[in-house]
């Protein structure tokens, strides 16, 4: 007699876990509520204008009370490529935004060396150190057009006192209105530049030090070999921040100089500001921001490129 053998029963499919999908999704909620209050303010603050101004810059819009501008193409650009002002203007901003942003570096660097030394005194001395970047750059400019004043500034009479010429008159000459006004930028954006620096020297392990000097390192050697490879990646970072914003700045040259003299001094963003607002060119000047945002995004690219293949270089090594 045959028996007949019954069918196995299939396994059981396993049961979607839809728990953690839903987990997820309501994670991702969270997160983007979350994020959007701060979100909405830079997208309204900053990218709404962003784009109003390119797309401005496009058209022939001028201050007036009722505006009623036409799109013209790429005219703007066109003028502008054959604006010789403009063009010196970015000279002029671009020796500012080098110059300021490599003496800010080497100033900071010596000052965060030397707050970082164990000194007496050192949480005053920092306090200390962070007084120009509290003060407002109006309020900066103006206390240095009293020092710079060719009549009863400080500097002058400290000049005379030691038998140095002593009526020079720092802003208004073409010689000396550009280093003035770069000494002033300096000394305004140091503190910042030397806080971040003296952070990064403090997360350097004292064992590489040690290590250097066992292996008979003076202090020189050690700086270069274990400091500044440390400091590397902040150092990226800070002169690519200083640099766009000493390129991007107006209101402590403004205060200064306005531009002058004969425009020694006339930066880029000062530039656009008097053809905006002085000449009422909305159009014009929307063209010369666009073209000073897509010259420094490229800059800061280049510069950011070399450093990260410096850095792969190194490790490769």
């Amino acid at each position: 007699m045959t028996v007949l053998a019954s069918p196995r029963p299939s396994p059981p499919r396993p049961r979607r876990n839809r728990a953690p999908r839903g987990i997820e999704r309501a994670r991702r909620r969270e997160a983007a509520a979350l994020v959007m209050p701060s979100l909405l303010p830079i997208l309204v603050l900053s990218v709404a204008p962003l784009l109003m101004g390119v797309l401005l810059a496009f058209t022939d819009a001028e201050l007036v009370r009722r505006p009623d501008y036409q799109f013209v193409g790429v005219d703007n650009f066109v003028r502008l490529a054959g604006n010789s002002f403009f063009w010196e203007s970015f000279r002029i901003g671009m020796v500012w935004a080098v110059s300021v942003t490599l003496l800010q570096l080497v100033a900071a660097l010596g000052l965060a060396l030397l707050l970082n030394s164990g000194l007496r005194l050192q949480g005053l001395t920092r306090v200390l150190a962070l007084i120009p970047w509290a003060m407002p750059p109006v309020v900066v400019a103006i206390m240095w057009k009293m020092i710079y004043s060719p009549n009863a500034g400080p500097l002058n009479a400290f000049l005379g006192s030691v038998g140095l010429p002593d009526d020079i008159n720092w802003l208004a000459d073409f010689s000396t209105a550009l280093p003035a006004v770069i000494v002033v930028g300096v000394w305004v954006g140091m503190p910042q530049t030397t806080v971040t620096l003296l952070a990064g020297l403090q997360q350097i392990p004292d064992e590489l030090h040690e290590a250097a000097a066992m292996d008979g390192a003076n202090a020189w050697r050690r700086f270069w070999a274990v400091t500044l490879p440390s400091l590397r990646p902040i150092v990226t970072s800070i002169t690519s921040l200083n640099f766009i914003w000493n390129f991007n700045s107006f209101s402590l040259v403004y205060v200064l100089t306005e531009g002058g003299p004969g425009g020694r001094t006339m930066l880029p963003m000062l530039f656009t500001y008097l053809e905006a607002f002085k000449n009422r060119n909305i159009g014009y000047a929307a063209a010369m921001g666009v073209v000073l945002v897509v010259v420094v995004v490229v800059l800061l690219a280049l510069y950011l490129r070399s450093q990260f293949r410096d850095d792969r270089a190194e490790k490769k090594g």
